[in-house]
């Protein structure tokens, strides 16, 4: 990490707490990235979390106001704030599971509302930190520590999801595609909308264990194989976007 980086993290709490081979810490230093370059006072952002590995990355990590909330109500604080304190920036960053299962009816009207709330999902597609169960962002087939036979659900898209609810900026990139990432945060801190990026995040600890992906190179050789641009996948019949990782910005 950058030593300029520095004067946003509380020294006191490290090393982090994620496993050996996670994107979750990829992903606090790309936030952080965008938040310098943009020069904006962490100060004036408040972030909120949810229950999770995800919730870990604001807090305690970042020296700012945070808010470590119940499951799946990340959303609905950062909704008060927002109405009482329309001079804060406010930032989401939660993990599929807690956004997408038990605070998805948040999600979905949080879009509705698009309210200006900078959401992010660190999406490793399993419960992490309580052991690896399914998640409604498991894939197909994959097995789990609840589906060890393979998951048999069809997950969500949350882009197509959000978008379909009325969110102003909606985009997926990976931990490794970086660049993008951080210029995505950076332009949705522009937007005076809701915004939701979904960020692919490597869980080599229970998702790649068990479906034979043990180590962060195995998931770069993995999600490599597999992403597409949003623009390619509009050209492509359903089928044959079976088992892509869509990438870039929804329209």
């Amino acid at each position: 990490m950058s030593v300029r980086l520095y004067k946003y993290l509380r020294e006191e709490v490290f090393p982090t707490p994620f496993c050996p081979g996670c994107g979750h810490g990829i992903l606090l230093q790309t936030i952080l990235r965008a938040i310098d370059e943009l020069a904006i006072d962490i100060k004036k952002i408040v972030f909120v979390s949810g229950i999770g590995c995800a919730g870990w990355i604001p807090s305690p990590h970042f020296k700012a106001d945070t808010l470590h909330t119940l499951h799946g109500r990340p959303l609905a604080f950062a909704t008060g704030i927002r109405i009482t304190r329309p001079d804060l920036e406010i930032m989401v960053i939660s993990g599929d599971g807690d956004l997408a299962a038990i605070g998805g009816n948040h999600l979905i009207h949080a879009a509705r509302r698009n309210l200006k709330i900078i959401t992010i999902c660190a999406n490793n597609s399993i419960y992490g930190m309580t052991g690896g169960q399914l998640s409604p962002t498991t894939p197909e087939d994959f097995k789990t520590e609840t589906s060890p036979f393979g998951n048999r659900e069809r997950p969500f898209d949350l882009c197509a999801l959000v978008k379909s609810c009325g969110a102003d900026f909606v985009c997926r990139y990976t931990v490794f595609h970086t660049k993008p990432l951080k210029n995505a945060i950076k332009k949705a801190f522009q937007i005076n909308g809701f915004s939701f990026i979904d960020v692919i995040s490597p869980c080599p600890t229970h998702l790649g264990r068990r479906n034979k992906m043990p180590t962060l190179y195995d998931f770069y050789q993995f999600i490599f194989k597999n992403v597409i641009t949003y623009k390619k996948a509009k050209e492509l019949k359903k089928e044959e976007l079976a088992g892509k990782i869509i990438i870039g910005e929804y329209e």
